[in-house]
Formats: C-alpha cells, sequence, structure tokens
C-alpha cells in the first residue's frame, strides 16, 4: 500500500479523483462553507502546472499549452473565479494522465537478458572440476560446458563436440554443430555433448553483453512524438493575449479578458491526442494486438520501410520435412521414411527429432526391427547397423567418408533443392543410396497477401536474417520481397536500420528472437511476435501481435492513419467552438464561470469523436 501511494502516476490520479469530487461538491453548493471548496482542485491540480510552466520558460523558455493554462488560472483566481481556475486545472491534469496510461513502456528487458546467463560456472583446475560464479571467470580459463547448459562466457572448444542453439545471437532455427577449434559464445545453448573450452573474453567483453549494451543504448534513442498541441502552443499564448489584452483596452472590462484566456484554455486540444491513442489502444487490442506505446499510434502511419526478421517472423522458426526422394525403385517414399525415421529415432539432434516428428504426424510407422552400433557424427550426420545392414542418414560429408558419390544426374536433381536453401539428408545402405530428404523453415502462408498489401500502401518491404544468403534469396522470393540482407549479426541489423533512416524513411522492425530486440528498440516503431517470441523481444517492442497474426499489420499501418486523421479532426472540434466563444466572450455575452463550463463542450465533443474508434472495422481491402 506504502509503495502505491508514492507512485507519482498513482498519486496524481488520486488527486485528479479528489479534485473532481471537490469541483461537484462547489458547482452545485452542496457543502456550506466559507471557503470555496473548489480551491482543492486548485492546489492539487493547478500546482503541478504552475511548477513545470515556470522551470519550462526559465530553463528552456519552453512555451507550451501549460504557459496558456497558468496564465488563465493565476487570472481566475485574481478575480475570485475559483471554480474556474479548479476546472481549467482539473481537465488539464486529466488530459496528462490519459496521455500517460497510453505511454508507458516496459523497461525490464535488459534484466530479461541477464537472467540468460548462468550464475555459476564450471571450471577445469588441476584435472578437477570446480564450480565457481560465473562473474569469476577470467580468459584462458578452461570451463566445461554440459548438455543443456547455457554458455556462459565467450571462448574456444579444445575438447570434445556438440550441437549449440546460437538463436539468440544469429536468430538461425538449426543448431550448428561444434567440434574442437569451433568459437562458442555466452548465451547460447550447448544441446548435445559435454565439451571443455578455454575462455577467449571476459564477461565484459562477451557476445551477450555486447547484445546487452545495443538494447541499453538504444532504449533512449528513440525520438519522443512531439505533441501537436505543444507545436501549436507558441501562437495559441500569443493569439490569446493579444485578443484577451485587446479587448479589455477596448472594452475597458478585465473580465472580458479574463473570460477570454478561461475560453482558450487547449483543454480540447489536450484532449484531442490522447483519447484518439486510447481508442486506437483499445480497436487494436479487439483485433489480438497489443499496443504497449500509444505514441507509435502517430507513428506507424508515416513508415515508409517495413524490416522483417526470417525466422519466427516470416517463418515459423523450426525444420520441416517438405520432400521425400526415393531412388530404390524397390521401395515406395513411405518404406524408404519409415527406416529413416527408426534411424533417426536414435538422435537428439534437431533434425533428427524433424523427421521423427514428421513420420508421427503423417502416421508412418517405424518397422519392427533392433538398431544397434548408433553413432551421431556431429557435422555429418548418424550410421547404425540394422540386422546386417549398415545404415548412413546424413550430409554429403558422411558419405564421402564412406566412399559414397553422387552421379552427375543426381547432383543435379539435389541441385534444384540446395539453391533454395533446404537442408538435404541422404541415406545410404551398405554404402547404396536409397534417396534423400529436405527439410526447410516453412514461410508462414499468409505472408505473401501481407507483403503485397504493404507494398500497395507505398512501403517498402525488407528482409533481414542471420540466416545465409540462398535462404534469404529463397524466403524473399517467395514473400514477393526485393531488398534482403543475410547473415546478419545483432550490430549488423542496427547499422541497415540507420542506413534505412539515412534515406529519410521512418522504419518499423518485425521480429520474435532475442537477437532482434536491439534492432526492436531503434526502429522508430517495433513489433513482436507475442505467441512463439521470446521475453525479451516482447519486453523491447512497442505492439505486440499476441497471436502471431503478421497479417495484422496492414491494418495497424490503417489504423494508425485513422487515428491520427481523428486528432486532426479533434483539433478542428475544438477550434471552431472556441471561436464561437471566444467571440461571444468578446462582446461580454459570456462572464468567466459560464467561459468555464460552456468551453467544455469541445472537450465532451472530441471525447464522444474520438469514441467512434473504437467500431472502426478497418478499411475495405
Amino acid at each position: 500500500m506504502k509503495e502505491f501511494l508514492l507512485d507519482k502516476d498513482n498519486q496524481k490520479i488520486i488527486y485528479v479523483i479528489l479534485s473532481g469530487i471537490c469541483l461537484i461538491i462547489s458547482f452545485f453548493n452542496l457543502i456550506d462553507s466559507t471557503i470555496d471548496i473548489a480551491w482543492v482542485a486548485v492546489i492539487l491540480c493547478g500546482t503541478p502546472i504552475l511548477k513545470d510552466a515556470i522551470i519550462g520558460l526559465v530553463t528552456h523558455f519552453d512555451i507550451r499549452a501549460g504557459v496558456l493554462v497558468s496564465i488563465a488560472l493565476i487570472a481566475s483566481i485574481y478575480i475570485d473565479a475559483i471554480f474556474v481556475a479548479g476546472e481549467v486545472a482539473f481537465i488539464m491534469e486529466l488530459g496528462e494522465i490519459l496521455e500517460n496510461m497510453t505511454a508507458k513502456k516496459t523497461k525490464n528487458s535488459i534484466d530479461q537478458l541477464l537472467k540468460l546467463l548462468p550464475d555459476t560456472a564450471r571450471i577445469i583446475k588441476e584435472n578437477k572440476e570446480i564450480i565457481i560464479p560465473a562473474d569469476e571467470v577470467k580468459e584462458n580459463m578452461i570451463v566445461r560446458v554440459n548438455p543443456g547448459e547455457t554458455i556462459p562466457v565467450d571462448g574456444v572448444i579444445i575438447k570434445g563436440e556438440t550441437s549449440v542453439n546460437q538463436a539468440i545471437m544469429t536468430g538461425e532455427h538449426m543448431p550448428i554443430d561444434k567440434t574442437i577449434g569451433s568459437e562458442v559464445y555466452s548465451g547460447t545453448i550447448n544441446q548435445l555433448g559435454s565439451f571443455d573450452m578455454k575462455v577467449t573474453k571476459n564477461k565484459e567483453e562477451s557476445s551477450l553483453q555486447k547484445l546487452i549494451n545495443l538494447v541499453q543504448k538504444n532504449d533512449l534513442k528513440k525520438a519522443k512524438v512531439i505533441r501537436i498541441t505543444d507545436k501549436w502552443a507558441t501562437v495559441l499564448v500569443v493569439i490569446a493575449f493579444l485578443l484577451s489584452i485587446g479587448t479589455w483596452l477596448i472594452s475597458g472590462e478585465l473580465v472580458r479578458g479574463i473570460t477570454i484566456l478561461v475560453v482558450f484554455c487547449p483543454c480540447a486540444l489536450v484532449l484531442a491526442t490522447p483519447t484518439a491513442i486510447m481508442a486506437g489502444v483499445g480497436n487494436a487490442t479487439k483485433k489480438g494486438v497489443l499496443i504497449k506505446n500509444g505514441e507509435v499510434l502517430e507513428t506507424l502511419g508515416k513508415v515508409k520501410s517495413v524490416i522483417f526478421d526470417k525466422t519466427g517472423t516470416l517463418t515459423y522458426g523450426k525444420p520441416e520435412v517438405t520432400n521425400i526422394v526415393c531412388f530404390d525403385s524397390n521401395s515406395s517414399e513411405k518404406e524408404f521414411f519409415s527406416l529413416l525415421a527408426l534411424v533417426e529415432s536414435k538422435s537428439e539432434h534437431a533434425i533428427g527429432k524433424a523427421i521423427v516428428k514428421y513420420a508421427k504426424e503423417q502416421k508412418i510407422d517405424f518397422p519392427q526391427l533392433e538398431v544397434n552400433n548408433f553413432k551421431l557424427q556431429l557435422g555429418k550426420g548418424v550410421s547404425a547397423s540394422i540386422k546386417e545392414d549398415r545404415i548412413l542418414a546424413g550430409n554429403e560429408k558422411l558419405l564421402e567418408e564412406y566412399g559414397i558419390k553422387l552421379n552427375e544426374q543426381r547432383r543435379k536433381e539435389i541441385e534444384t533443392y540446395t539453391k533454395k536453401g533446404c537442408t538435404i539428408v541422404y541415406m545410404a545402405k551398405n554404402e547404396k543410396i536409397l534417396g534423400f530428404i529436405t527439410l526447410e523453415d516453412t514461410i508462414k502462408e499468409e505472408i505473401a497477401g501481407t507483403i503485397t498489401q504493404i507494398k500497395q500502401k507505398g512501403i517498402e518491404p525488407v528482409l533481414l536474417t542471420g540466416d545465409n544468403t540462398q535462404t534469404a534469396k529463397n524466403i524473399a522470393n517467395i514473400s514477393g520481397i526485393e531488398t534482403y540482407y543475410a547473415e546478419c549479426i545483432p550490430e549488423e541489423k542496427l547499422n541497415i536500420i540507420e542506413k534505412i533512416r539515412l534515406e529519410n524513411k521512418s522504419v518499423c522492425m518485425v521480429g520474435d528472437g532475442i537477437n532482434d530486440a536491439p534492432a526492436l528498440k531503434n526502429a522508430d516503431v517495433g513489433i513482436a511476435m507475442g505467441e512463439f517470441g521470446s521475453r525479451i523481444a516482447i519486453d523491447a517492442a512497442d505492439i505486440v501481435l499476441i497471436s502471431d497474426k503478421i497479417e495484422t499489420i496492414p491494418y495497424l499501418i490503417d489504423l494508425s492513419e485513422k487515428t491520427m486523421q481523428t486528432i486532426r479532426i479533434n483539433l478542428i472540434i475544438s477550434l471552431c467552438i472556441n471561436v464561437v466563444f471566444i467571440t461571444l466572450s468578446m462582446l461580454g455575452i459570456l462572464t468567466p464561470m459560464q467561459g468555464a463550463v460552456v468551453h467544455n463542450c469541445g472537450s465532451v465533443a472530441v471525447i464522444i469523436h474520438s469514441a467512434l474508434l473504437l467500431k472502426w472495422k478497418g478499411r475495405r481491402k
């Protein structure tokens, strides 16, 4: 309870509620008191406005809406119109609360990154394992990493072999096989064998620490949207002053001049943006989209380039069997694959698991045979014995090790798949190739249509991936994306975003992985996949697609444009109403009290118009 009360935002909400109650009591004279109860609203809501306006003027000569409100407050108090002063302060503070409600950002992505590293490390000293705090691991120490463990620091393998999930750094869906001499990186996950590594970098210089530094660096880099009210504030203040002083001098009545200042208070202008943004955020929520930072609705409609990560964003992010090719005329494709799946059922490798998963999905039964002498050869494949037969399943390196060569006809047939970036797994029986299968990270069905809609809006789609060039090219071609960048590490993704920005293009980044977090932070708008995306990417993004429906991106762009249109109409409504009431004030028809009440017609009109955005169903395709 104490922490709740100490929170400034919660205090402000309490102050506004109390002020609203006191204004109602004052307006209807519900309490008989010698002191106007509206003073509570003046003190609780007016003091912060006066303080901020004075600080802004003195330190930066910053003339914003608060300056005009402060003048109206002081003038109203001067003529003893306390309710007027309290009501104006109340509306202004209410607008700021609405704005803050849509502008809160999640700030724990860096903490989530730090949690990826283990607290301890297993070092080898004098042939003994010693567990020490991970922070104490230094360069040239020998560290042992067991299967399933996260690698604590960067280093080079000096003993053992394994397969490492490097998605945190590269976004690649396939684990990378590692042997003696291979580099391994902090934060990546050891999936298979135990290995010893020699530390090459201290924790402060490690790959994961660089990623953390990139997130920290870009957290504050995103430009703050300048409110339309603030852009017009200087003009409004000057006009209000001139009209107020001019009316006073011509009519000789100070009350008329003060009434103009009260009516001119930009309450409707202050509400114009946050009410529209809140309605836009509410509309998006109904579509399964979480908008954490309402300001991006002002930015998204202006983007000229949408950058897509590949793995998990355009694709499903996992290898799947896509083709089965059997060379053996004595076997069917189903028989060929069932034998392959039987051998791979003994493997813990990601490829082996994908093959077994496909067999189960297709209800392909395994032969009732015993697999003996199973051996996993990292970077190559597996070998085993079934009855008297030796079965090999793996890549071309495995075939070459056993003296098996592909003839020219077979090689040309396979090239059509390798050019698409497929992973090829051959199977041979007693040195005779029986056939092969292909595995791919398959593209989502809705991607091509989504990319077409984005192009129709005059926005350039760009593919950014840590995968190899051939895979990137294939995915780009299928998606309809002309511009793509392959083999990108997180820092390179940032450089590409900056390069596009230099062309005067605002950028939207769409991603799902840990390695996308810096880019999501740095882009003008960051959109993360919510269902299967990493927690860190979700924390770093401004918008989260809760159900990973990437086809909602064109809708979000339309929603941004519709929200901005609503804001502009809100401004026109408020200005038109103000013109009418200012004219009445100049003629002496309105008193300050009446002016305070009727100028809220603009605020009410703005709120009602913004609420219509909640029921907006999107543009027709």
